[in-house]
């Protein structure tokens, strides 16, 4: 089994031996020039997985049947043994159609267990699983104490061998992966509406059976393409990182569907390399950790949904709370005084609200950089478009007040928090919206003033 793991085929030993007498750059232009025979074929064979894997496990991801194909890869292994049985040699289209078999089996029994029993879906992916996975154990280790020269290499069927595919095997493949990519394209439409909305595609008349069945029948065929590349044990991974790695990157299903081609294509060229970099380390492995990798990198810097991304703004947003506080503070203290352009200290400053001194030192510098507020020495005032500034947060909070007490009839006392969270997100048009809607009150629930734009006018 130590030797099925290997990256490359006995055949190709020669030319791994070689390798330490090559720099880097030497294998890399080896490499990339597809010089190799058996480079081209696992090249093509890996992006062939990768694209088909990736595009059809968006609908799985989608429907959130993620585990789907972890049960079915483990499911085909039997189907591997079976069909090696029958036929006697290792050959690739056999294989896969014992592999397409057994992993049918394996899903009609997920869907009967799932609908006909108490047990629930996870459940019933987790026994499939156990289960066939542990019948094609027993099955292949019968064949391995067989004592059949014919069986060498099946059993790398548990963990991939790409390195092993034969130029037969590469047509199979490119030959099943378009036909499912064609029969994505074609039924695109209805394929989308059943992952999204499955209750409105059966109140439009669509056969929601069938195409869940056709949808199957593909994962199963990706699932079982990409065993002799990536294994049984991994290629759940090539079905559903591409996918989940695409959608943090966009919301619109033909966008996601192209990405998580691309992820998929991409991991399976650069897991190739690296594979070829190091010959003794195994390809299936090192496509898993590349779209893993590329989903690591989709997790923390995806413009939309990033971690890092949403850090920046959660601190943006802290930052633009304090700012707000600043100048409606200044503002009331302003308004309470009659005189909104006085100098006040910043010790002073510090108790109008709860600043911690980051905050207030942080928010003072970027209001004065902003132009709202004017610096002498140690003291600070508003500027007019900081009088304009505190004047609108300060409208916000009791238009908002207003609105809880006429429309939810909150008590007047139970409405000043809720305002406190609401006046920083309240956007222009939904002021002029909310303005129009309590028809321009006066006074807020405490009968404080609201102060609007014209009155400040004459400021």
């Amino acid at each position: 089994m130590a030797e099925n793991l290997c990256c490359l085929p006995k055949p190709q030993r020669n030319l791994s031996r070689n390798h330490n007498r090559m720099d880097f750059w030497e294998l890399t232009v080896r490499f990339f020039s597809l010089a190799d025979a058996n480079v081209r074929q696992v090249i093509a064979g890996s992006i062939l997985l990768g694209g088909a894997a990736g595009a059809l496990g968006c609908f799985a991801y989608l429907q959130r049947r993620s585990l789907l194909g972890d049960a079915l890869a483990h499911a085909a292994l039997p189907g591997v043994g079976l069909a090696f049985l029958i036929v006697g040699q290792k050959e690739f289209v056999p294989l896969l159609l014992g592999a397409t078999a057994t992993a049918w089996l394996g899903a009609l029994s997920i869907n009967a267990i799932d609908r006909y029993t108490k047990i629930k879906l996870d459940a019933a992916l987790g026994i499939v699983l156990t289960v066939f996975f542990g019948l094609g154990i027993v099955i292949l280790t019968h064949i391995q104490k067989s004592g059949s020269g014919s069986q060498a290499g099946l059993g790398s069927f548990i963990f991939g061998q790409a390195a092993a595919m034969s130029r037969q095997d590469v047509v199979a493949l490119a030959v099943v992966t378009v036909c499912m990519l064609s029969v994505v394209t074609i039924g695109y439409r209805h394929f989308k509406l059943v992952s999204f909305d499955t209750g409105f595609a059966f109140a439009v008349g669509l056969p929601v059976g069938r195409l869940q069945f056709i949808l199957t029948t593909m994962i199963v065929l990706a699932v079982t393409v990409g065993l002799q590349a990536v294994g049984v044990v991994l290629m759940a991974a090539m079905l559903i990182t591409p996918a989940a790695a695409a959608r943090q990157w966009t919301d619109r299903l033909p966008r996601m569907l192209m990405l998580a081609s691309i992820f998929g294509m991409l991991a399976g060229l650069f897991g190739s390399y690296i594979s070829f970099l190091k010959p003794s380390l195994p390809t299936g492995p090192w496509i898993v950790i590349v779209v893993s990798g590329i989903f690591a990198v989709s997790i923390l810097f995806s413009p939309r949904r990033g971690v890092l991304i949403r850090i920046l703004r959660h601190y943006q947003h802290r930052g633009k709370i304090t700012r707000d506080h600043l100048v409606k503070s200044l503002y009331r203290v302003g308004m309470e005084r009659e005189n909104w352009y006085a100098y006040y200290p910043v010790s002073e400053i510090a108790h109008m609200w709860s600043f911690t001194p980051t905050e207030l030192r942080s928010g003072l510098s970027q209001l004065t950089a902003q132009g709202f507020l004017e610096r002498e020495v140690d003291m600070y005032r508003l500027t007019q478009n900081g009088v304009s500034a505190g004047a609108r947060v300060t409208r916000l909070h009791r238009l908002w007040e207003v609105y809880l007490t006429r429309y939810l009839e909150l008590p007047g006392d139970h409405v000043h928090r809720d305002a406190e969270d609401m006046e920083h997100i309240i956007t222009p048009e939904m002021e002029e919206q909310l303005s129009q809607m309590l028809d321009h009150p006066v006074f807020d629930p405490h009968l404080q003033p609201i102060p609007y734009p014209t009155e400040q006018k004459g400021v």
